[in-house]
């Protein structure tokens, strides 16, 4: 299992250069795990970019994978992985949902550098 980070599915729905090294990990969405904070990252930057009609197109797709709520387990170790790798909030709330699903996170984001459990593409 695996959680695409914001940025591939951002780079995904709006053919950036890295779509293709993203779709390659999105054909098949029962292997996903897509925290709901994704859900909220892609929706906005999608919206706001581009469209409201492309952002509910987006997370329809994205909904065709296991969304992960934010429980209280993975709040809690999200703070306690923020402050010891200093991540931004929604970062260390992917980072928390893949330690707890023992999941890898698929990202172009430079905050997972060097961080196990995440491939950088």
């Amino acid at each position: 299992m695996f959680i695409v980070d914001s940025s591939g599915w951002i780079e995904y729905f709006t053919s950036g250069p890295r779509a293709a090294a993203y779709q390659k990990h999105l054909r098949n969405p029962r292997q996903i795990i897509t925290p709901a904070i994704i859900l909220y990252e892609v929706y906005k930057k999608i919206k706001r970019e581009i469209s409201e009609e492309a952002a509910l197109e987006a997370v329809s797709a994205m909904k065709q994978t296991k969304v992960l709520p934010i429980t209280e387990s993975i709040s809690l170790l999200a703070a306690d992985l923020s402050i010891k790798h200093a991540l931004p909030m929604a970062d260390a709330i992917v980072y928390a949902s893949a330690l707890e699903t023992e999941s890898t996170v698929i990202t172009s984001d430079a905050h997972f550098k060097g961080l196990e459990k995440a491939v950088l593409l």
